[in-house]
């Protein structure tokens, strides 16, 4: 089962799996894992999503025995990776955590869901269950996106984090900076022309992200290699990609799974890549929320902190728990 909706775009759409026809595929942050829904992707009408029940009830019992990090815990991991980013001169390390919500009896998933897309209607906003796995979320960073008639290829830096109503900083305005560079020194690497936009706020709910548009036009060949190479980026990761996922191992308590992972799905006219970000895998007795920031040598760990409490609100305020 998997329901979503497509950025600026209320149409509900799920995978009628009579087909062996790319569709949708999940892939996790370390590209080893993937999960595809194959078949015809069809409208789902209103009239039959109003019937259908989707609560926990229907997914797995939560095994993994995971505690989430406390404060102090995140705090204390968190400077040593600031002296990791000091030492080696790193522009951006990005490190993540998970919230483990387990306050509810029962959540309605459906409606949970209804929230998510009405909060982000710039976001590819997603839930799934395939036996196995659950999860939700609702994104709107495109790692890329590829028209199969004119061959042009979309994508953007997205980076840097506060909310709303907070003017930027150097901290963040910094952070946006390298990933805007690693991203055009990729694409130059496919094509002659690329087209780079200015750098603009990018709103989601509650905060904004600093972002900048890049489209060019590429061999159709050269996209699955493109796309490897932009994954991670350093929005998820950090710079340099080898040494920082090195150390997201090294210090990061919980493996990411599917978060900061990738989201692919092929139309007739287009192949759409999103980022798995505001993300949860979801099981019978609790919410597992994953959280990150881009930390850089000017990070503060109690600021991170909450910037990733915040960043959690975006799954667990549209929750709707009886």
């Amino acid at each position: 089962m998997i329901y979503f909706k497509l950025p600026f775009n209320e149409g509900l759409h799920t995978v009628e799996e009579t087909t062996d026809k790319n569709a949708v595929n999940f892939h996790s942050y370390n590209s080893l894992n993937q999960i595809s829904f194959n078949g015809n992707i069809i409208k789902v009408d209103s009239t039959e999503w109003n019937d259908i029940s989707i609560t926990n009830e229907l997914f797995l019992k939560d095994k993994t025995n995971f505690t989430a990090e406390t404060k102090e815990e995140y705090c204390n991991t968190l400077q040593q990776v600031i002296e990791v980013i000091k030492v080696n001169n790193l522009p951006k390390l990005v490190y993540s955590r998970r919230k483990i919500f387990t306050d509810f009896n029962t959540i309605d998933y459906k409606a949970s869901f209804d929230n998510l897309c009405k909060v982000y209607p710039n976001a590819f906003r997603y839930l799934f269950n395939d036996g196995e796995n659950a999860w939700m979320g609702a994104f709107s960073e495109v790692l890329g996106k590829f028209n199969k008639t004119t061959h042009k290829f979309e994508t953007m830096a997205l980076a840097g984090t506060l909310p709303t109503s907070e003017e930027w900083t150097e901290k963040e305005i910094e952070e946006q900076k390298p990933v805007t560079t690693y991203i055009q020194n990729i694409l130059k690497n496919y094509s002659d022309q690329v087209l780079q936009s200015e750098t603009y706020d990018h709103v989601s709910g509650n905060i904004k992200h600093l972002r900048t548009d890049f489209k060019t036009t590429i061999k159709p060949d050269d996209l699955d290699n493109l796309i490897q190479d932009l994954h991670p980026t350093p929005a998820v990761c950090g710079i340099p990609k080898g040494f920082c996922n090195e150390n997201i191992r090294k210090y990061e308590k919980f493996p990411r799974e599917f978060y900061a992972g990738y989201i692919k799905v092929e139309t007739e006219e287009s192949i759409l890549y999103f980022v798995n970000l505001r993300c949860a895998r979801l099981y019978k007795d609790s919410v597992h929320v994953f959280v990150g920031g881009g930390i850089t040598a000017q990070s503060n760990p109690e600021k991170e902190w909450t910037e990733t409490k915040l960043k959690s609100e975006a799954i667990l305020k549209n929750l709707v728990i009886y």
